[in-house]
């Protein structure tokens, strides 16, 4: 047994030990159960002069703001609904610190707004972040994200089943409904009915102005039984499509009295416009210009009609072809056709605004017939003077040698022809000055050739060094010119045609 001494002991122990554990006990699972509750940072903003300068994290991410780049009235955009008494600036306009508190009856948060200086500060509660911030809303459904893209689309929407009948329309429609059809007209009743027959995905609708509809293009697409349609009003493509048709009738008109045969190309090298006298020159016929042929058959088929030269080689006829719209595209082509047929083209091609090609064609038959004809005319009269013993030259009325026959080459010694620049009376004088002897008044010659009104015939001698004379006589011609004539004296003709100073004829 143990001794009684030992016995007390260990009952003291033991009842200490109860009491320790029934007072403890409650306390440590009092702090076990109610673990220690972190409070929800405030929202904090710091304003400088109305600009944004600081803000704690939590702040900055509710409200979708950045230090340096929003200012006061963003913040106030933001909290306007909730807190109408919201300061508009961001100056101290109130003694003290204000409280605002929210109008929601639900949430009864407040916001306190502090001044310092050019200092503002902006202190409210987590829960009263802004509605107008859209990390606070609610995420909408994808039900509702396309109900409000459908509703704001500015082009009409509808849905068609598969008996063609109206089953779903945006608002843009229903608001073209009531405008077009009335505002008791039959929803059901489809807008869109008669397409143009030219265009099937453009409909016209009547508009305000009597005679001048609007125009839309309609695109359609299947899904499921369902047919989605999608209008978009081109009222200005078609007006500007319209223009430019009126203005190349216009063109057309206006080239069709043209004798001067013109083919235009576009950048795309196919004919765009041609007039009447490019068929009556080339002889294609209006139905293969009409389906807007390229460029290279345009040209294949001017030489299968022998309407331009026969190629030398026909290897290289393609190659020719592409020199062709080459020099045509920077405006250097001009050439003169001379075709079997003896006529004469003279074709140009000419470069037009956005990459357009335009090619001229020309007779000029009748001009190279009449220049030739000229250029005959003008050696036989030259041949006729040539013939003659008498020296003859003509000078214009500017007083410049325009024409000297064989027997006053001989005479003088003088190839005007030659001559690097052209000869004046005073040159002609000068050196008939020189070759004679003195005596004559060629002042009277060069003021008879320089006189503009009536002039009388002059006529006087010439003598050279070597005894022998000419009669020189001045008369006017047409148009001012004058014509001075060197006959040698009859009774010393022979002497002359010796001399080689005329024919011997």
């Amino acid at each position: 047994m143990l001794p009684l001494t030992e016995v007390l002991l260990v009952i003291c122990i033991a009842g200490l030990s109860i009491v320790l554990v029934t007072m403890g006990l409650p306390t440590f699972w009092k702090r076990a159960a109610l673990p220690q509750i972190q409070q929800p940072e405030p929202l904090a903003l710091l304003f400088d002069q109305g600009v944004l300068h600081h803000g704690n994290e939590t702040a900055l991410r509710a409200f979708s703001l950045a230090p340096g780049t929003h200012v006061w009235d963003d913040l106030r955009n933001l909290l306007s609904d909730r807190f109408p008494d919201f300061p508009h600036h961001a100056d101290a306009a109130h003694d003290g610190p204000l409280t605002l508190f929210a109008n929601d009856p639900a949430a009864p948060q407040q916001v306190s707004i502090g001044w310092r200086g050019d200092f503002c500060w902006v202190t409210l509660d987590k829960a009263s972040a802004p509605t107008k911030a859209r990390p606070a809303l609610v995420p909408p459904t994808e039900f509702e994200a396309l109900q409000a893209t459908c509703d704001t689309a500015p082009g009409p929407v509808w849905h068609l089943d598969e008996a063609g009948a109206l089953c779903w329309s945006n608002r843009a429609y229903d608001a073209l409904h009531k405008s077009v059809l009335g505002a008791q007209a039959n929803p059901a009743e489809l807008l869109f009915k008669a397409a143009d027959t030219s265009n099937p995905d453009r409909y016209p609708l009547e508009s305000a102005t009597p005679g001048k509809p609007d125009w839309y293009q309609v695109t359609k697409v299947n899904v499921g039984a369902v047919t989605i349609h999608h209008a978009t009003c081109i009222s200005s493509v078609v007006a500007a499509e319209r223009a430019q048709r009126n203005f190349v009738q216009t063109l057309a008109n206006s080239f069709a009295h043209l004798s001067t045969g013109l083919a235009i190309f576009d950048r795309k090298g196919q004919l765009v416009l041609f007039n009447p006298a490019l068929v009556d020159l080339t002889c294609l016929s209006a139905q293969f210009l009409s389906v807007r042929p390229s460029i290279v058959s345009f040209f294949d088929q001017l030489r299968e009609n022998r309407r331009m030269p026969e190629p030398k080689n026909y290897r290289t006829w393609r190659q020719e072809i592409s020199d062709v719209i080459a020099k045509a595209s920077d405006g250097q082509y001009r050439e003169t056709w001379t075709l079997e047929n003896g006529q004469t083209f003279t074709v140009t091609g000419r470069p037009h605004p956005d990459g357009a090609t335009a090619f001229l064609i020309e007779d000029i038959t009748a001009e190279v017939a009449l220049t030739r004809n000229f250029r005959a005319e003008l050696e036989q009269n030259q041949i006729l003077l040539d013939s003659m013993h008498d020296g003859l030259v003509v000078f214009t009325a500017s007083g410049v040698l325009s024409l000297s026959n064989a027997a006053y080459q001989k005479m003088w010694q003088h190839q005007p022809d030659s001559a690097f620049s052209d000869v004046t009376i005073a040159d002609a004088i000068a050196l008939w000055r020189g070759r004679s002897c003195d005596g004559p008044d060629w002042s009277e010659i060069s003021c008879f050739v320089g006189h503009r009104g009536g002039r009388q015939s002059l006529s006087m001698a010439i003598d050279f060094d070597d005894s022998s004379a000419v009669q020189c006589t001045v008369s006017s011609l047409p148009s001012g010119a004058t014509l001075v004539r060197f006959r040698p004296a009859t009774e010393r003709a022979g002497e002359y045609a010796e001399k080689g100073l005329i024919s011997a004829d």
